[in-house]
C-alpha cells in the first residue's frame, strides 16, 4: 500500500506534516522530545549553577581561614584581600626558633621594639623585633602586614638591613630583623670619643678612608632603594644606619619610607619626626619630596660622620636653620676633613635639587677620592654630652 504524505493546512499557519499511518505517534514522539530536551538543558543549567557556588564557597571559606582561628582577611598591599600567611608563608618564623634575651629598646610606630637573641640550630643571632601593640585594631593589623610586605621587598640588597622572620598568624605579630654590632652608627661615632686610645681593636683605625667607605656603602643601599623600588629614604642619618664588623654597614629605619613610598610626600605627623637640620630646603618649605632631598641628607651624614657625631649647623639653632640655608648658608669645613671630602659635602647640599649629583655619581666620586682620604685614627677632644647634643640638633628630649 502506498504511504502517501498529507498535510493539514486548515489552520493557515505552522502547518503540521506527516505520514499517513503514523499520525497519532509522531504527535506524541516530538513533544515528548522537546520537553526532555528542556529538561535536560533547565538541568544542566542549574547543576553548573550549584557547582560554581560551592566552589566560591570553599575558595571563600579558606582563603579566610587563618591558622585554626578565626577569619581575618587582611590588606596585604597587593590589591587584594587574602590572610597573612597566604603571602608570608615562607617568612612565618619556624617552630624550632626561639626569642630570647628579649630587652625593651624604644617604642615604634607600631608597638614597642625589642632587642634580643634568635636562637636557631645551636646558633644565636642578634635581632631587632618590631611587634604590633596589643589591643590593635583592623585597621593597624593589615598596616602592620603590609608593612612586613615592604620589607620582604626591599631586603634583598647587602646594604638595606636584612628582614629574618615575622610571626602573623597569631599574636603577639611582630617582625624580626637582624642586628648589627656594635649597632647604630651614631652612638659608634660617639663611642670613638670615648675611646681615643683604640681599645677597640675592630676599628681603632677608623679613619677618612673609613668615612668614604662606609659612606659608600650608605649610598649603595640609597640608590637601590630608589632605583629598584622607587623609595624616598625620609630620613637618612647617622642614626638609621647600622654598621657592623669590618665596617659593613646597613641603612636602617624604614619607616617613614614605607608610609611615603607612594605619595613621595609625608604628613606633619611623620615630618615632625625628621629634625630639621637634617631636612632639604624643598622639604623645610613642604614641597614634594624627591631622590635628591636623600642626597642633601647624605651630605649631613657625611658631616656626622667625619666629625664623630656632632650635630649639623654646630652654631644654629634648629629655627634658625631654614632662614640662614635661604640665605645661601654653608657649614664650614671640620678641622679633620680634607677639602675632597668637604666638596662633595657641599655638592649633595646645592640649594637647587637639580644640581645634586645622583648615587652613582656619588659612589664614582667617593671611589675616585679614595686615595686622597686620610688614613690617620680620627679623634675629638670633646666628649658627647647627650642632652646638649639632642637640643642642638633639634631632637626630642
Amino acid at each position: 500500500m502506498a504511504v502517501q504524505a498529507q498535510c493539514n493546512s486548515s489552520s493557515g499557519s505552522d502547518p503540521v506534516c506527516y505520514e499517513e499511518g503514523s499520525g497519532p505517534l509522531a504527535v506524541i514522539i516530538i513533544p515528548s522530545l522537546l520537553v526532555l530536551s528542556t529538561l535536560i538543558v533547565v538541568s544542566q543549567i542549574i547543576w553548573s549553577f550549584i557547582t560554581k557556588r560551592s566552589s566560591a564557597q570553599i575558595i571563600t571559606g579558606s582563603s579566610l581561614n587563618v591558622n585554626e582561628g578565626d577569619p581575618v582577611p587582611l590588606d596585604t598591599g597587593f590589591g587584594t584581600l587574602r590572610p597573612a600567611q597566604d603571602a608570608l608563608g615562607l617568612w612565618e618564623i619556624p617552630a624550632q626558633c626561639s626569642l630570647e634575651g628579649v630587652e625593651l629598646l624604644q617604642m615604634g610606630r607600631y608597638g614597642p621594639i625589642f632587642m634580643g637573641q634568635l636562637k636557631q640550630d645551636n646558633t644565636s643571632t642578634a635581632v631587632v623585633i618590631k611587634t604590633l601593640k596589643d589591643r590593635s585594631n583592623q585597621l593597624e593589623a593589615t598596616e602592620f602586614v603590609d608593612f612586613i610586605h615592604f620589607h620582604v621587598a626591599v631586603s634583598k640588597h647587602k646594604n638595606i638591613v636584612e628582614m629574618l622572620y615575622c610571626q602573623t598568624r597569631r599574636t603577639p605579630m611582630y617582625l624580626v630583623l637582624e642586628a648589627s654590632i656594635p649597632g647604630n652608627l651614631l652612638h659608634f661615632l660617639w663611642s670613638l670619643r670615648e675611646d681615643r686610645c683604640g681599645a677597640s681593636d675592630n676599628f681603632q683605625t677608623f679613619s677618612e678612608r673609613s668615612v668614604y667607605l662606609v659612606a659608600k656603602q650608605v649610598a649603595a643601599g640609597l640608590d637601590y632603594l630608589y632605583s629598584y623600588h622607587r623609595i624616598i629614604h625620609g630620613d637618612v642619618a647617622a642614626r638609621n644606619v647600622l654598621i657592623g664588623s669590618g665596617l659593613s654597614v646597613k641603612v636602617s629605619g624604614l619607616d617613614l619610607a614605607f608610609k611615603s613610598r607612594q605619595s613621595k610626600t609625608v604628613d606633619n605627623e611623620q615630618e615632625a619626626n625628621v629634625p630639621v637640620k637634617w631636612q632639604a630646603p624643598e622639604r623645610m618649605m613642604r614641597l614634594p619630596l624627591t631622590d635628591r632631598s636623600d642626597v642633601w641628607s647624605f651630605g649631613i651624614l657625611l658631616y656626622e660622620t667625619i666629625t664623630l657625631g656632632s650635630p649639623p649647623y654646630p652654631d644654629l639653632d634648629p629655627s634658625e636653620v631654614l632662614p640662614n640655608t635661604l640665605a645661601n648658608y654653608r657649614m664650614k669645613r671640620p678641622e679633620i676633613c680634607g677639602a675632597p671630602l668637604y666638596d662633595l659635602i657641599k655638592y649633595c647640599c646645592m640649594w637647587n635639587f637639580k644640581d645634586r649629583p645622583v648615587y652613582s655619581a656619588i659612589i664614582q666620586l667617593l671611589d675616585s677620592y679614595n686615595y686622597l682620604a686620610d688614613t690617620k685614627p680620627l679623634h675629638s677632644e670633646q666628649q658627647m654630652d647627650i642632652c646638649e647634643y639632642r637640643r642642638k640638633a633639634g631632637l626630642p628630649p
